[in-house]
């Protein structure tokens, strides 16, 4: 019997981790071995909505906010779009992540997260949440670009990676990927191991929920015109 969508993500997820440096003052969160609860909510996630042999296209993203897929192990979706939109709850954490507002905000006048997630996956190259050290115990959301060490430290596992995205079941043709800044370092990874065909970039949720909030419903629109190019 072949494997679904669903079943290769969660062993992709059961397998997660980074085995690589990091330079001083960055720290990754791996969700899985941290909270049960995080392993079970994102299979029931996958299962509700990923339970078939389907092709998807794929969108993505920068790494996961650790109030995110950095707590619930889905990506772009905090604990209360969790449940609020996918009836899936989360007993041991809480959390509100404003790029999730925005993509579900989206979803919802794509058609609702079944219709969507039915068509598309997101994910990350780099999959796992890296944070900070700002001083005095404080801990902040970092990208993987954020410094040119960082990036040299991780761009072979991002490589791998998106090479095991790929591998889910994913049409490649054309892909999505959030945020300007992004796509320029997709771009130099996609050079160099031939992943994808064309990419199409859009602004990042966090971006436009921050810096444009006034013309957030011009965004969703061009979500879902550059989306629906792939109908």
């Amino acid at each position: 019997m072949s494997k679904t969508f669903a079943d290769k993500v969660i062993d992709f997820n059961r397998h997660l981790q980074y085995p690589g440096e990091l330079p001083e003052g960055f720290h990754v969160i791996n969700p899985y071995p941290e909270n049960p609860e995080t392993m079970k909510v994102m299979q029931e996630f996958y299962h509700k909505y990923y339970n078939d042999t389907a092709r998807r296209k794929f969108i993505v993203g920068i790494n996961p906010s650790r109030h995110g897929a950095g707590v619930t192990g889905v990506p772009f979706t905090d604990t209360k779009r969790l449940e609020s939109v996918c009836g899936i709850k989360m007993g041991s954490a809480y959390t509100h992540e404003i790029s999730s507002v925005f993509m579900y905000d989206m979803i919802a006048e794509y058609g609702g997260a079944k219709k969507f997630y039915k068509k598309f996956y997101i994910n990350s190259p780099f999959p796992l949440a890296i944070i900070r050290h700002k001083g005095a115990g404080k801990w902040v959301n970092a990208n993987y670009y954020d410094d040119p060490a960082l990036f040299e430290m991780v761009k072979d596992f991002m490589i791998a990676s998106l090479k095991k995205h790929i591998s889910l079941g994913l049409d490649t043709s054309e892909v999505y990927v959030l945020g300007k800044k992004n796509a320029g370092f997709i771009q130099k990874l996609n050079k160099e191991a031939k992943l994808f065909g064309s990419l199409k970039v859009l602004e990042h949720p966090r971006y436009i929920q921050q810096y444009k909030l006034k013309e957030k419903q011009e965004y969703i629109n061009r979500y879902i015109l550059t989306l629906s190019g792939s109908k």
